[in-house]
């Protein structure tokens, strides 16, 4: 079959500057391309052609501006059978209308079905119009269903990837050099505890609880390090008011919290490498933030707070800690400490996590997830 990949408007394929959905596309491209001929359209990027091509795939890139226009086109003249569509049910109506013999999949990363995002009408001529509606956790599904009972049917979680040869375990024989260059490169000893935060730097991302928390991590653990990994937007770091005031924040802390910035997809695994514990300190209903899956990836316990998708990886799997009180600096210090004190938990939960990364969360299950569906129900 010919399959059509089409991203936002944000973010170039590959992830070159980052991006959920980025690297998502990316990481099941390889997979699909065996079994179909995929084409994926993106928008374009001053360090990407504006066409591609490699085994069973092309990528087309179309300037930002003229983005949605540009595809539907291509949509028009592609003979495509299946549409799969990433976090834009607005754009399903027109893209039908230019493919309507196609299966429609639309992938919700975000709530998009909010009534302030997308009026009532327009959501159920959507939901008709899409065979299935993929979402990143039962957390977004719910969110549509909730809103839309009759759809439930088409709703189905499906939990993203990663691609678990790109990070190496912290207990790898391979991890203490890693560890130790990039301790010289920041500036701290490889035996400090390291704790690890990827995040853009938003308060709903919750940065400033953390830092708060390490005034209690410190006083039990004095060379224990915050690395914050992150920026204001992607592509390219930028300290916005918010991050400033993080920088404020985190003075009284003196060298216990880093800032390191913006970093690409390639950059940052020997950040995860190098850490002893992950925290996610999200404070707004996150749909299920996919640094999880790469903190297990890298073997590390993670620390979550019970907000939207998030404690869906973490839940009865082994993995971590959920903080239940995810504003309380307090009770995430109690998370992180006890998995700081204690090793051999730390340890159990870090293996468990590199396990289900090896399996359940690999970009190969996704595929073949994707594979079924893609062939499973069609439009005469």
């Amino acid at each position: 079959m010919r399959v059509a990949l089409v991203s936002t408007e944000k973010l170039p394929v590959p992830p070159i500057r980052g991006g959920a959905i980025q690297t998502y596309v990316a990481g099941i491209l390889p997979y699909l391309a065996r079994h179909h001929q995929v084409t994926v359209f993106t928008i374009s990027d001053p360090q990407l052609p504006l066409y591609e091509e490699g085994p069973g795939y092309q990528i087309v890139r179309f300037p930002a501006e003229e983005y949605p226009q540009r595809v539907a086109e291509a949509l028009g003249r592609g003979g495509f059978q299946v549409l799969h569509l990433f976090n834009r049910p607005t754009w399903v109506e027109p893209f039908h209308r230019m493919a309507p013999r196609a299966r429609i999949l639309l992938s919700l990363h975000n709530e998009m079905f909010k009534p302030e995002k997308m009026p009532p009408e327009t959501a159920e001529r959507c939901l008709n119009l899409c065979d299935h509606v993929v979402t990143v956790s039962r957390y977004i599904a719910d969110t549509v269903g909730d809103q839309y009972p009759w759809a439930r049917p088409k709703l189905r979680p499906l939990y993203s990837g990663v691609d678990p040869d790109a990070y190496i375990p912290r207990w790898d024989p391979r991890a203490g050099p890693i560890r130790a260059a990039l301790a010289a490169k920041l500036g701290f000893d490889p035996q400090d505890p390291v704790i690890l935060c990827v995040s853009r730097l938003s308060p709903k991302k919750g940065q400033h609880v953390l830092i708060d928390a390490m005034k209690s991590i410190r006083r039990r653990f004095p060379s224990a390090r915050l690395l914050l990994v992150g920026s204001r937007w992607y592509g390219q770091t930028e300290w916005n008011t918010y991050g400033l005031a993080l920088q404020e924040q985190a003075r009284s802390l003196g060298d216990g919290v880093i800032f390191v910035g913006f970093l690409t997809p390639a950059e940052i695994p020997p950040y995860y490498t190098a850490a002893d514990l992950f925290v996610c300190a999200s404070q707004w209903q996150e749909p299920l933030a996919r640094v999880h899956y790469e903190a297990m990836a890298a073997g590390l316990p993670l620390v979550t707070t019970r907000r939207g998708g998030n404690p869906e990886v973490v839940d009865g799997l082994g993995t971590g800690l959920v903080v239940d009180d995810p504003a309380n600096p307090q009770a995430m210090a109690k998370a992180m400490g006890r998995l700081l004190k204690n090793r051999r938990l730390a340890d159990q939960m870090g293996r468990q996590g590199r396990q289900l990364a090896e399996t359940r969360f690999h970009w190969r299950r996704v595929a073949h997830d994707l594979l079924s569906l893609y062939g499973g129900a069609g439009r005469a």
